[in-house]
């Protein structure tokens, strides 16, 4: 599906909350929460393109395995089986993962960052109180303006809460990614920065309490497992998407304004950490982050299960196809 737009201001303006009634299992979804590539108003889009693409050749596929849970994505992975080859929720990858690999062993070491990890970060936590440390992280590839991270930093410091920021150094599109000294000189007792860190292990820390994000879904996927909840400030891509589930359907999860106000920032941030929707809403975490749990348990999860039917749909056709 395309938007068939005339102009690009149909982009930013009131249009952008129509809602879509026309796809299964996705509830009161709007123009707005669907993935930045279909918004598009060029139909010549190269990721327009790749999307209607794949689409396409996915109904020639022996099975679609998705890095979900049957939980998180009941009604979605069913409307998707009514129209497509076996769908199989395999998830969360990770943690299905991090059951099969032996902690210490050479494949244990392996990992899956481009970015040297600063592992430092964990000594820091562990003399932080529970549910006391915000973590701040967009990802490998989202990029801010230098103003939009002067006035994160600024909301960071004026909710009055510690924090662990990563700040890549290619953050800033087209610039160093700099913090005001001010800014640093505030928040010297209560914050720690890294260009990078663990973050599975960081997620899953319970000095964590909450996680301002780009709504990445490997971002929101180890949120969800850690029970951490979210602010929610999505980029591209499918971000606008998980950001709606999160805050609508998961209930893990608040937004913030594309436009970054410190005031918005400082706002939500002591919402999540201290009031009653942040409360329900780590709660809600917690519960997601059990269902996760038990959906990768060895021989009786829906994950492990449907990972063992994905390996026999491969066996088979590849008997099918020696035999032919």
């Amino acid at each position: 599906m395309m938007m068939n737009l005339a102009a690009e201001d149909y982009l930013t303006n009131e249009y952008l909350d129509t809602v879509i009634d026309f796809m299964p299992s996705m509830k009161n979804l709007k123009f707005k929460d669907i993935p930045s590539f279909i918004r598009t108003t060029n139909p010549d889009d190269i990721m327009l393109k790749f999307a209607l693409r794949e689409t396409e050749r996915s109904k020639r596929a022996s099975a679609i395995i998705l890095n979900t849970f049957d939980d998180l994505d009941h009604d979605v992975i069913q409307s998707m089986n009514s129209i497509l080859p076996p769908v199989y929720p395999v998830g969360p990858l990770h943690v299905l993962a991090n059951r099969e690999i032996e902690e210490g062993s050479e494949l244990g070491k392996m990992g899956s960052n481009l970015w040297k990890e600063e592992t430092g970060c964990l000594d820091w936590l562990d003399t932080k109180a529970p549910n006391s440390i915000v973590y701040v992280n967009f990802g490998s590839i989202t990029v801010i303006t230098a103003k939009q991270l002067t006035e994160f930093a600024w909301g960071l410091a004026g909710s009055g809460k510690e924090f662990l920021w990563v700040i890549r150094p290619d953050l800033v599109a087209g610039d160093e990614a700099m913090v005001p000294p001010e800014f640093l000189t505030e928040t010297a007792d209560r914050r720690m920065l890294a260009s990078w860190c663990p973050q599975e292990k960081v997620l899953c820390h319970p000095a964590i309490g909450g996680f301002l994000t780009h709504c990445g879904w490997n971002s929101t996927l180890e949120s969800l497992c850690g029970g951490v909840p979210m602010i929610c400030w999505p980029f591209f891509a499918d971000q606008q998407t998980n950001c709606k589930n999160c805050c609508d359907e998961w209930e893990v999860g608040m937004e913030t304004g594309g436009d970054v106000r410190r005031e918005e920032i400082e706002k939500v941030i002591r919402e999540l950490m201290d009031g009653e929707k942040g409360k329900k809403m780590r709660e809600k975490a917690a519960e997601w982050g059990r269902l996760a749990e038990a959906a990768t348990e060895h021989e009786r999860g829906s994950s492990v299960v449907n990972f063992e039917k994905v390996v026999k749909v491969l066996l088979d056709r590849d008997q099918r196809i020696k035999k032919t």
